[in-house]
């Protein structure tokens, strides 16, 4: 099967899921009660809907279409972080330096297949020259504070992000041509789980895991939830150059981290006192409350590919 017909076949089957689960989803809307929990399956739904529809979208327009497509969702979710946090005004040229230089720079260096660069310039360069940028403006109140939230934002929204298009620069021997796949790979596992998390603990949870950070968090749902995503994993092997049983312990690994995620970033919305990080998807929050799970699966799912498979 061509690179083409896989990806065509992939969509075809996600619409076809995507068009029951809104038939159910409607059909529950209309003859149950008003219920919060059927509200928000609604609204998962929906965006999965939009999810898809943009990232095919831009699948089939090609490599340079993904690239920008990820350098806009990092710059939406960088703006989306960076407006929660504690700002001053020494710390206006380090936000322009974040926005307008290393964001644009760090997609430049993938754009070009540079992948040394790509890895440590955020890491390194963005790390010492930041706090220096803040520094020469005078300003030391709350500066370490202020500084480990900027680079936190850029590690999370654009070092971390960067790495699911960064998938696209990979050599990996008797792949060549099919990196999109691995991209896809990802992303469908990592917010399937989250989905089928979802589902589990409201089917059978009850144990919260950390209720004071995320009370919808289950340790059923947890467990059904990052099972059932590796298993899926398992049967999309064909699409990937994983055998079945390579393929449901990776998707293991990025389902565990996808949690994880998804655990530290709601510590980080909690902390900040909001419940989410922006409202760019209507009923169902913010750029970063759909991506949160993803920056922490993305890096690592890129490495095991690098490192065992290139």
């Amino acid at each position: 099967m061509t690179t083409s017909e896989s990806i065509f076949t992939l969509f075809s089957w996600l619409v076809v899921l995507l068009i029951i689960a809104s038939s159910v989803a409607f059909v529950l809307k209309k003859r149950a009660a008003p219920s919060a929990t059927i509200d928000n399956l609604v609204s998962r739904i929906n965006a999965w809907w939009v999810m898809i529809l943009v990232v095919f979208a831009f699948v089939f327009l090609g490599k340079n279409a993904l690239i920008l497509l990820f350098f806009i969702v990092s710059f939406a979710a960088l703006r989306e972080f960076l407006s929660l946090v504690y700002i001053r005004r020494g710390d206006h040229i380090a936000l322009v330096a974040c926005f307008y230089v290393i964001l644009p720079l760090q997609y430049i260096f993938i754009f070009m297949d540079w992948y040394s660069m790509a890895m440590i310039f955020i890491p390194v360069y963005g790390f010492l020259f930041l706090p220096i940028l803040s520094a020469l403006c005078g300003d030391a109140a709350y500066f370490l504070e202020r500084s480990t939230k900027i680079q936190w934002a850029l590690m999370i929204c654009v070092f971390c992000i960067s790495h699911i298009p960064a998938l696209l620069i990979l050599d990996i021997k008797g792949f060549e041509g099919k990196n999109v796949l691995l991209m896809l790979f990802l992303i469908l596992i990592v917010q399937s789980s989250d989905v089928l998390q979802y589902i589990w603990g409201k089917l059978l949870g009850k144990r919260k895991i950390a209720p004071s950070i995320s009370p919808s968090k289950t340790a059923i749902g947890f467990v059904g939830g990052v099972l059932s995503a590796s298993v899926l994993a398992s049967f999309l092997h064909f699409i990937t150059p994983f055998s079945a049983v390579q393929a449901f312990f990776i998707g293991l690994v990025i389902c565990l981290m996808g949690f994880l995620g998804g655990l530290v970033m709601s510590a980080i919305k909690r902390d900040l006192r909001v419940k989410d990080w922006g409202d760019i998807i209507s009923g169902h929050g913010g750029m970063l409350d759909r991506m949160d799970s993803l920056c922490f699966s993305a890096p690592i799912f890129f490495h095991i590919v690098r490192y065992f498979w290139c």
